[in-house]
């Protein structure tokens, strides 16, 4: 069965996705022994935070016609779906991610899991786009990828801080 979804859905996956993400970074902080490292995630988490919020703003800007509801839906399943979709897609917003760090992870180590993390995320966005109608705000997801991509830049220039 095929699921049709709006930009209000998959802005709303966008925000879960990224509040998993902050609690990736915020986990692996409080597993470093070494400040610096800390601060770093600390840090990381934050960039999250602040992308949770333009994800937010975009939401307030979207039209009402990128709300329509594309199911009747009386018990809110939906809702539950895409909560999962973002839980387990296997990207930045995977809880399992911040479960599976031990502790003993470097930070440089951190920062390339989180690259590929964020590169599984776009994956992720790009195979949802067949899944919102051109009507529904289907421009909204490269909205949401090229806030992906930026993730990914600012990880690279941490990395190459933390290797100067």
């Amino acid at each position: 069965m095929r699921y049709d979804f709006n930009a209000d859905e998959m802005l709303k996956i966008a925000i879960r996705i990224e509040e998993n993400g902050a609690r990736f970074y915020r986990k692996a902080a409080e597993r470093q022994s070494e400040l610096r490292n800390r601060e770093t995630l600390e840090q990381l988490a934050g960039m999250e935070d602040t992308h949770k919020v333009t994800f937010e703003k975009m939401r307030t800007r979207i039209s009402e016609a990128e709300k329509t509801q594309t199911v009747f839906d009386p018990l809110n399943e939906s809702a539950q779906y895409l909560a999962a979709m973002a839980d387990t897609h296997g990207g930045e917003g995977s809880p399992a991610a911040a479960d599976a760090l031990t502790g003993k992870e470097s930070i440089t180590e951190i920062i390339d899991i989180a690259l590929g993390l964020e590169k599984e995320s776009i994956l992720f966005y790009i195979g949802l786009k067949d899944m919102v109608p051109p009507n529904l705000g289907r421009d909204r997801l490269d909205d949401i990828i090229r806030q992906e991509r930026q993730h990914i830049i600012q990880l690279n220039s941490f990395r190459r801080k933390l290797q100067a």
